[in-house]
């Protein structure tokens, strides 16, 4: 009923559940584990328009998806006109649908202007995605939240000007930039922008288990679903909501045996990928999601991060997961 395929301008996806974009987890060995359990669409870390603009290497390297099972968005930010327009033709040349996050609260990014910041100008916004739909060549999606604060409530105001404008989706969060991650989620403000519009407004916002997924999906109306934060040492919920949302039950828990057989893949891809001095130190945030219900876990998190080789790495895991 609520799980199907969904077109995003020309783009179709094998189903409406998504992964959320999110800075220094969303990387290539985390899209390709999460890709394994079922998710529609997996989006690349949020890259700066204007660290793309100027060439840097690094910014560039956090784009990369060769190798990847299609199809991929890739999520840019940035507020400078220019830049965005360069982003969206370079970006266009290998992604599939291409994302501008008007949603991110984090300081470093609101200071310049950019991600949620841009809900305080809404004439700028417009500007913003028409050029860059203009410039693309593949679709162009927006993330967005409620507004910037209880006064400045503008989703739906936002979501019809980035709607004439030419994107072909919109993501809303349910929170403002003021509340961040916490307090509740507005359901009702995801259920007015998605009444506003007429492209594919997909809902995002503690989304955490099967229960939470259907109820955004029964209550909004919601065209499809992205999980962010959950996802995080629990990649295989994309496969329980789906399983959920086709069968009307619950699947069984991975046992702490298949949970470890993930881990150690997901440790091998981030190695090969970065190298296993670089890659080591980026697992271990992943890993402290990974062991959370585990016995003695915060013990085993203070030895996880004194571990700089893989074999080390593996071999104690699998000790504790014993």
């Amino acid at each position: 009923m609520y799980l199907k395929k969904l077109k995003i301008g020309n783009v179709e996806l094998l189903n409406n559940i998504i992964l959320a974009p999110m800075a220094g987890i969303t990387d290539q060995p985390f899209r390709k584990i999460c890709k394994e359990f079922g998710v529609g669409l997996v989006c690349t870390e949020m890259a700066s328009s204007k660290a793309i603009f100027y060439n840097d290497i690094k910014t560039k390297s956090i784009l990369k998806i060769e190798g990847e099972q299609r199809p991929i968005q890739a999520q840019i930010f940035g507020s400078d006109i220019e830049a965005l327009k360069a982003s969206a033709k370079y970006v266009s040349k290998f992604a599939d649908i291409l994302d501008i996050n008007m949603g991110c609260p984090a300081p470093k990014v609101v200071k310049n202007g950019e991600g949620s910041k841009l809900l305080l100008n809404l004439d700028l916004v417009g500007e913003i995605v028409t050029n860059v739909v203009e410039a693309s060549t593949i679709p162009v999606t927006v993330k967005i939240r409620k507004g910037w604060n209880k006064e400045k409530i503008v989703a739906q105001e936002a979501a019809k000007i980035i709607q004439k404008a030419g994107a072909s989706a919109i993501t809303i969060h349910g929170r403002t930039r003021e509340e961040y991650f916490s307090g509740e989620v507005d359901l009702d403000i995801i259920k007015k922008v998605k009444q506003s519009v007429d492209i594919p407004v997909i809902g995002n916002g503690n989304i955490k288990d099967e229960e939470t997924a259907k109820k955004m999906f029964e209550y909004t109306g919601v065209d499809g679903i992205m999980i962010g934060r959950a996802a995080i040492g629990n990649p295989w919920i994309f496969e329980q909501i789906i399983h959920y949302l086709e069968t009307g039950e619950r699947k069984k828990e991975y046992t702490n045996k298949e949970k470890l057989k993930i881990i150690i893949k997901h440790i091998e891809l981030e190695v090969e990928e970065k190298g296993e001095k670089v890659g080591i130190q980026e697992l271990r945030k992943h890993m402290a999601y990974y062991t959370k219900n585990i016995q003695e876990a915060s013990k085993l998190r203070q030895k996880i991060n004194t571990i700089d080789t893989k074999e080390k790495l593996i071999k104690t895991l699998q000790e504790y997961y014993k």
